[in-house]
């Protein structure tokens, strides 16, 4: 009788955690969603929880803030294939292949525009969240912390320079993205970008001749 009640128990509570979980999913799908259509300061923690039809009070549940939702959506949905796709940058470098790197730089006009909607969201949260800027500082310095074949081959004096290029690549990938393909303001085509681009960086990246 004990394991029966035991096991209903446990049903129970199971369902009751598999349900948190669903709904700290949709919470989490609408929010990027709402981000995306609406910029970030646009959306209310009540626009969210409506998306899913629950209240003010079951988000909280789940979130202290609108601001940990994006963080979130950030740690969940973006950062790990930024990642990845620096650790291929990486790999790229080590091949030392111009026709490597120029693909690597179409591929990532492709990550850009795979999560275009998110980026004007982003950039508002860094500029109105204090919070925030630290989440993206320290998201921009795991990218080259990543890549551990190009840290490498640059001189222990040097590694902060090393860093900084990688962060200033990122940065620059970005801007270019956002005035070309979001507001049209740099009228250039993709071939041409991708060309000029590894102009730039493909020597910027390169490791320092040994002396």
């Amino acid at each position: 009788m004990s394991t029966a009640t035991s096991d209903g128990k446990g049903r129970r509570s199971t369902l009751r955690e598999e349900q948190k979980r669903a709904t700290r999913a949709k919470l989490v799908e609408s929010a990027r969603e709402l981000f995306a259509t609406q910029g970030y300061a646009a959306v209310t923690v009540d626009d969210i929880a409506a998306a899913v039809g629950c209240s003010r009070a079951t988000f909280y549940l789940h979130f202290p803030s609108k601001l940990e939702i994006l963080r979130v959506i950030s740690a969940e949905k973006m950062a790990p294939s930024a990642l990845a796709f620096y650790q291929d940058l990486d790999r790229v470098l080590d091949s030392r292949s111009r026709t490597e790197f120029t693909a690597w730089v179409n591929r990532a006009i492709d990550w850009f525009d795979e999560h275009k909607q998110m980026l004007p969201a982003w950039d508002e949260a860094v500029a109105l969240e204090p919070d925030f800027r630290e989440t993206s500082r320290e998201g921009i310095l795991a990218l080259p912390n990543a890549m551990t074949q190009y840290l490498a081959s640059w001189p222990e004096e040097r590694q902060d320079e090393a860093r900084l290029r990688v962060g200033l690549l990122v940065a620059q990938l970005e801007r270019f993205f956002t005035r070309w393909a979001l507001q049209g303001t740099i009228d250039v085509t993709r071939e041409q970008a991708a060309e000029v681009l590894t102009d730039i960086w493909f020597p910027a990246l390169s490791a320092p001749l040994d002396t």
